[in-house]
């Protein structure tokens, strides 16, 4: 121990002198070796003898240009701005700025947590809105064949000539695609040969405008395409549906998302793989838990039954006998005897209305709803409604959908990998 101390010494005192120390890499009587920068035998040895001064300045720049280094592995947050598509691109969905080929074309595609396949209308399509990417233009964009191995992730997938092509149905509308690839980038992080559909028709209103990108959980979409980028980590906060501005976000990756979020347990169900389902075990309407039947909210793999929350719904869609039990709590504590219907909505007022809470109770959170999350008001503001209604009388009838009107102004975040989904309140209209 003597004799390190000495060597140490000996070589602190060399280089303070300006000198160079022996060419000595022994630690004489241990195997500990020690190596000399400065030794005359040392690839590192400076031209001249440095002083004390330079040495430490020189050693400090070094120690600077490391801590830049290493500030760069850490990953930077990737915030994507998200807007209200209701009064930017007439569509009731949440929209987000993305840069698609070489050199770069903006689309303000609509995220959906319940897809997984982005599309983009191109050059081209029949049935499609004014704004297309025109990928003749994109040196980087090319059409995958049939033999891809994407090909067989895609909805009922046929082939056109070389082209992949796949065929689905988005809410009452139908669509058809060409399978392709090109760089899409979000807020700065580009994505080279991203998979995607290159819209060629569409029939139904139902489309978004400028393309959607699928946040689902399926192999096609964000999570899984930007896995090493991102994590399979997002979050989001939504606007009011009313917002001009791009005023919400859209985070990408662990980095930069909320310290204090409580979390429920994200559920797979092999019947809707893409979907992300969580239990909701109850709901409190003001101070009272209603009375809902167990098999209204229980998670069923089998039959696909559950709870799910979903960025492209507007409106929460509970099952009936749950819906019921809410809206009949609801009536009886507003205590106003005049209620009258408008649309889908069941539970509406013509004169001005003090709202209880609602609280979505799932395993290891509470959820309680604003009132600008419970109520939807006329242009005029003279009708007030309860803004949750039934589910439909369809395959979805067994399905409870947690929707984007219920969301606004809360950081939602789905963390993948730890299978759990938190969510905390957070204004950003």
């Amino acid at each position: 121990m003597k004799t390190h101390l000495f060597s140490l010494v000996f070589l602190f005192f060399s280089l303070a002198q300006g000198l160079n120390p022996i060419c000595d890499t022994q630690d004489h009587g241990s195997n500990l070796q020690v190596f000399h920068i400065y030794s005359p035998c040392s690839p590192f040895k400076p031209s001249r003898a440095l002083s004390w001064e330079e040495d430490v300045l020189q050693m400090q720049a070094k120690d600077q240009a490391r801590l830049q280094y290493l500030s760069s592995l850490v990953a930077k947050k990737s915030v994507v701005p998200v807007a209200s598509g209701r009064q930017i691109v007439q569509s009731p969905t949440y929209i987000v700025r993305a840069k698609i080929g070489t050199p770069p074309q903006t689309m303000l595609m609509a995220m959906d947590t319940s897809n997984d396949a982005a599309w983009i209308p191109c050059t081209g399509c029949l049935g499609c809105a004014s704004s297309v990417f025109d990928n003749a233009k994109s040196t980087t964009f090319k059409t995958l064949g049939c033999q891809a191995a994407q090909c067989k992730q895609v909805p009922n997938p046929t082939c056109g000539g070389s082209a992949c092509i796949f065929n689905m149905t988005y809410g009452g509308s139908t669509i058809a695609a060409n399978l392709s690839q090109d760089t899409v980038t979000l807020a700065t992080d580009p994505v080279p040969s991203y998979t995607f559909g290159c819209l060629q028709k569409t029939s139904g209103g139902s489309v978004p405008p400028q393309g959607l990108l699928g946040l689902g959980r399926g192999p096609l979409s964000l999570l899984s395409q930007t896995q090493n980028l991102y994590k399979s980590t997002f979050s989001y906060c939504l606007p009011s549906f009313r917002s001009l501005n791009f005023s919400g976000s859209l985070r990408l990756g662990p980095t930069g998302q909320p310290l204090r979020i409580k979390y429920t347990p994200l559920l797979k169900n092999p019947r809707r793989p893409s979907l992300y389902f969580v239990n909701l075990i109850g709901i409190r309407v003001g101070r009272r838990i209603v009375d809902i039947p167990p098999n209204a909210l229980a998670f069923n793999p089998t039959t696909g039954a559950g709870t799910i929350i979903d960025s492209g719904t507007v409106f929460t869609r509970l099952v009936e006998p749950a819906y019921v039990a809410v809206r009949n709590e609801f009536r009886r504590r507003v205590k106003v005897a005049n209620v009258t219907s408008l649309g889908g909505f069941e539970t509406c007022y013509t004169v001005p209305i003090l709202a209880p809470t609602i609280t979505f109770m799932f395993t290891g959170m509470n959820v309680t709803l604003a009132q600008d999350n419970l109520l939807i008001h006329s242009t005029a503001g003279s009708i007030t409604c309860l803004a949750m209604a039934s589910a439909p009388e369809n395959v979805n009838s067994v399905l409870n959908v947690i929707a984007n009107m219920q969301q606004q102004n809360h950081r939602v975040l789905f963390d993948v990998p730890n299978s759990r989904l938190g969510v905390a309140r957070e204004t950003c209209t």
